[in-house]
């Protein structure tokens, strides 16, 4: 860049909030725009990582935010391996999860994409006798698709009825929009089964069906008994053979996981990005003001009683909807706009440590997902040493660690129940579904107030046209979880676009269609 007078001097970008998002597009402007540049991250909390959050539970680091990635995106895996992380992932144990359902617990059904069945789903311990015929019906059901977006709720209600709806799809959404089946759009939500219908799939299961592997073969009947003669032969014929085969079966090749975390919490990968970012961070100052200047942007950071100016050259929003709304008001109003309609919910986190011997009756399986009808405050449990072997009680500490989840979207009201009130309502929880009435060794609260973004109806047309007002405007670009998924891969993966933007925007070279670009 060019100052006053001609005089060369570094790129100055800004990079607003501090979560993964943020962090991880400080990161790769780093990488892109090299040693020189200056980049300040400006996050108005006290602390980085927005909804990733790692605290000691008794010792040993625990996530009470978000603990886990989708494996089968590539985004974590190659972060880590630039971090030097790579040997830091894990996979879990491989405990199934269970369902909270009519009043009663059972084994998470397989053969389902979050939960819609395909053929051969076994459906009898969520769902009565009558919803379970009712499921194996639809796809007999004439299918009138249209192609418009719809809710979740509304397309399964008319298709599988209220139990499948209320007792399996909303426990797993919920888990991780922490939204409501009936709030949620099927095309941000579910977008593998929506494009199913798109090619002309004729039912809802038929649509699963063609995004599950195929069924095992069926077992093949023992073989009837030989005589003394035929063994003989049998014997023989095997003694002729240059090598006798191997009596042992083969074996069918052992899943992927779906699932990874990292050792000693995402703070591991929080750290590492703020280091190789390089960014100067400014902790507890809000960014107020956007204004739009002829050679980049001016920032009215700080409070109304100690004001600051910061002039950059380019801008990257990396903040929860009601932020992104209020900056872009006046430089991108269409954008603005979008934002605005873009709901949020606010899940709070309880974790406990517990004795082992008092933790005995925990179930051996990964959590418990709860439907929204039953009696209790949670709405999942992760069964934290269960689920995560490096997390296993350990010879030091003997410990059991877990989680519980708690705010569907709308139950704002959770976020104001006292510490130990929410406590107590989860080993209320607990009692109940397992006997343990032990007090825990330790507890740890965490809210996330505004935290999760909810993909309703139209979400993916919303986000579009954010995009398209923000592209218009030099030198702005836009990341996080409201745009393209509220995961971790998800999340990495708007920043990435987001930095690559404004340093194409910087350099006047547009990005090519493998993402490269000459700086």
């Amino acid at each position: 860049m060019s100052g006053a007078g001609g005089t060369a001097r570094p790129v100055h970008v800004a990079v607003v909030g501090g979560g993964i998002s943020g962090l991880a597009a400080a990161y790769r402007l780093r990488a892109l725009l090299g040693p020189d540049a200056r980049i300040t991250l400006v996050e108005q909390s006290g602390r980085l990582g927005g909804v990733l959050r790692t605290v000691p539970l008794a010792g040993v680091p625990i996530d009470v935010g978000a603990e886990a990635y989708l494996a089968r995106r590539p985004e974590v895996p190659a972060l880590a391996a630039e971090l030097g992380l790579a040997e830091l992932l894990v996979h879990p144990s491989g405990a199934s999860a269970s369902v909270r359902a009519g009043g009663r617990t059972a084994a998470l059904p397989g053969r389902t994409v979050l939960g819609v069945p395909g053929s051969g789903a076994r459906l009898d311990e969520v769902l009565s006798p009558a919803a379970v015929a009712q499921v194996a019906g639809e796809r007999e059901l004439e299918l009138a698709w249209d192609g418009a977006d719809r809710s979740v709720g509304e397309l399964l209600r008319a298709r599988f009825g209220d139990e499948l709806a209320d007792r399996l799809v909303d426990p797993l959404l919920s888990g991780v929009y922490a939204g409501r089946v009936d709030g949620l759009g099927l095309r941000a939500t579910m977008p593998a089964l929506a494009a199913q219908l798109d090619a002309g799939a004729r039912s809802l299961t038929a649509a699963a069906d063609a995004l599950l592997p195929p069924p095992p073969p069926p077992t093949p009947p023992a073989s009837a008994p030989t005589t003394a003669r035929e063994s003989a032969l049998s014997a023989h014929r095997v003694g002729a053979l240059s090598t006798p085969p191997d009596p042992t079966p083969p074996q069918p090749a052992k899943p992927a996981p779906a699932f990874g975390a990292v050792r000693g919490g995402y703070q591991v990968l929080l750290d590492a990005l703020r280091q190789a970012a390089g960014a100067e961070v400014r902790l507890g100052y809000p960014v107020r003001e956007l204004i739009r200047r002829p050679d980049g942007w001016r920032l009215e950071i700080g409070t109304a009683a100690d004001p600051e100016a910061l002039d950059v050259d380019a801008v990257l929003l990396a903040v929860p909807a009601p932020a992104l709304r209020r900056l872009l008001a006046e430089v991108a109003p269409a954008a603005a706009v979008a934002a605005d309609a873009v709901e949020l919910a606010s899940p709070v986190v309880v974790a406990l440590a517990y004795r082992s011997e008092d933790a005995a009756a925990l179930p051996a399986t990964s959590g418990l997902l709860v439907a929204a009808d039953e009696p209790l405050s949670a709405k999942a449990f992760t069964h934290t040493s269960r689920k995560w072997s490096h997390l296993a009680p350990s010879a030091t500490d003997g410990l059991m660690r877990l989680r519980a989840s708690l705010g569907r979207a709308g139950e704002v009201a959770t976020l104001r129940v006292p510490d130990e009130e929410l406590v107590a309502r989860v080993r209320a929880d607990l009692a109940t579904l397992t006997g343990i009435t032990a007090p825990p060794v330790a507890a740890y609260v965490q809210r996330h107030g505004g935290g999760l973004p909810q993909y309703g109806v139209g979400h993916g047309e919303l986000v579009a046209r954010l995009d398209a007002a923000v592209a218009e405007v030099p030198r702005l670009a836009v990341a996080g979880a409201l745009l393209h998924g509220v995961g971790v891969p998800a999340c990495l993966a708007t920043a990435d676009a987001a930095a690559l933007s404004i340093v194409a925007d910087l350099t006047r070279q547009p990005v090519a269609s493998d993402g490269s670009m000459a700086v």
